[in-house]
């Protein structure tokens, strides 16, 4: 929880420690969201429905 907060507190991507947050991201796409356009221009998600 902590490293999520710390990630929420920094503008930008945030610095990755341990390999945190490849793991995030891979827990967020396997739940269904896709990352869209780049830190710099038009960052955003999209959520589809969760495979099963």
């Amino acid at each position: 929880m902590r490293t999520i907060i710390r990630y929420e507190d920094v503008d930008g991507v945030p610095r990755n420690r341990s390999g945190n947050l490849e793991k995030v991201v891979a827990a967020l796409e396997s739940a269904g969201i896709e990352f869209i356009g780049t830190p710099d221009d038009g960052p955003g998600i999209r959520i589809h429905a969760r495979k099963d």
